[in-house]
């Protein structure tokens, strides 16, 4: 308990750690169970009532209060916790003792994918669901559940099989282009040497279907005609926009410029690198001896390609919503439809959550 009181005054409250009064049972404990309960990765997290935060203490901000009828409190918390959400929330209780005070140590653990969104059942979706975020329980947005809901699934969504598709929707130029980039990444590569529908199919490109091959939402991305993507995917593109100046620009009357990129993801990506590349300013250098100058955009063409192929790869393609280059005179930004599968506090820790692993590994592998 002492530990976790150290932590506090040191850090405050974070993503897995929360302080509470605890003189009853009300709804933000429970919003906070349901967050730790929900949050996907976060494997749980602790809640200490009997803690509380002293506003006039700089240096030890959380004080020991304590609860009454400890026995009480943690048999009504075990009790709601069974009772007021849609599945029930097995929490351990540990009562602890602290200069002569007691403070109930409550472990949340984190539900199963299958449970999730684990809501409170007298408000209903979404208002009844909770996710945490920092040191915050925030309210389930509809994508937020439509990330939960996903997480029951045993297959990812880009290798669900698409419905009025065939082989026929694939690009042969596109397959073709695959296996260049492929051997120039790999000449070795033992799938060079299959036929394209052992390829598409090792690849969760294609996959059986009523038993014929048919093509999935990874490999009608990777490798399909643009009249297939336009009639299955009619807002899935790159929009590469340029605005004046620093700012966003509401007013019809100055209207930026756009240029629509749809087309498979390797050539999209070219289009899309090129396009901006074209744009930049360039320095140039003249190496000693060197008979020719050598040009260099100020942004390196890696930095722009990294971040163009990640907005490609992690992208939410349930949504409908284009991925957007905007070109700023003083910066480049890049969104891509979805949210981050990974907490933002776990951002630029070792390892990734992949949304569309099949996408994923194709990208790796060129």
């Amino acid at each position: 308990m002492t530990d976790y009181l150290s932590l506090l005054n040191a850090l405050d409250e974070n993503e897995r750690l929360e302080a509470k009064r605890g003189t009853e049972i009300g709804p933000s404990i429970l919003e906070t169970i349901c967050a730790f309960a929900n949050e996907p990765g976060l494997q749980g997290g602790t809640l200490l009532l009997g803690v509380v935060r002293d506003e006039s203490d700089l240096f030890s901000p959380y004080v020991v209060e304590g609860v009454a009828q400890p026995d009480v409190l943690s048999a009504n918390l075990a009790t709601q916790c069974r009772e007021q959400f849609n599945v029930p929330v097995r929490v351990q209780i540990a009562i602890e003792q602290i200069s002569g005070k007691t403070v109930l140590v409550v472990t949340v653990p984190e539900a199963q994918p299958g449970d999730k969104p684990v809501f409170i059942k007298s408000r209903g979706l979404p208002r009844g669901a909770f996710r945490r975020v920092g040191s915050t329980d925030q309210q389930c947005t509809e994508d937020d559940l439509l990330a939960l809901y996903q997480g029951r699934q045993v297959e990812s969504y880009d290798y669900t099989v698409l419905p009025d598709t065939s082989l026929a929707d694939f690009a042969p130029e596109a397959i073709a282009d695959y296996r260049k980039v492929r051997a120039e990444a790999n000449a070795d590569a033992e799938e060079l040497r299959w036929s394209d529908e052992d390829l598409l199919e090792s690849l969760g490109c294609a996959r059986r279907h009523g038993g014929m091959l048919v093509p999935t939402v990874a490999g009608l991305l990777l490798f399909g005609k643009p009249q297939a993507l336009r009639r299955v995917f009619p807002m899935t593109r790159v929009d590469y926009i340029r605005v004046p100046g620093k700012e966003w620009v509401p007013d019809p009357e100055r209207r930026f410029d756009s240029l629509e990129i749809r087309d498979y993801l390797f050539r999209a990506i070219r289009r899309a690198l090129a396009a901006v590349l074209d744009d930049l300013p360039k320095a140039f250098g003249l190496a000693e001896g060197d008979a020719q100058r050598t040009d260099k955009p100020l942004i390196p063409q890696r930095v722009l390609r990294e971040g163009i192929v990640n907005a490609l790869m992690h992208r939410s393609y349930r949504s409908h919503a284009p991925v957007q280059i905007i070109r700023y005179s003083n910066r480049i930004e890049i969104h891509n439809p979805g949210h981050s599968l990974k907490s933002l506090d776990h951002l630029g820790e070792p390892g990734s959550v992949p949304r569309n692993p099949r996408i994923a590994a194709v990208l790796l592998d060129t």
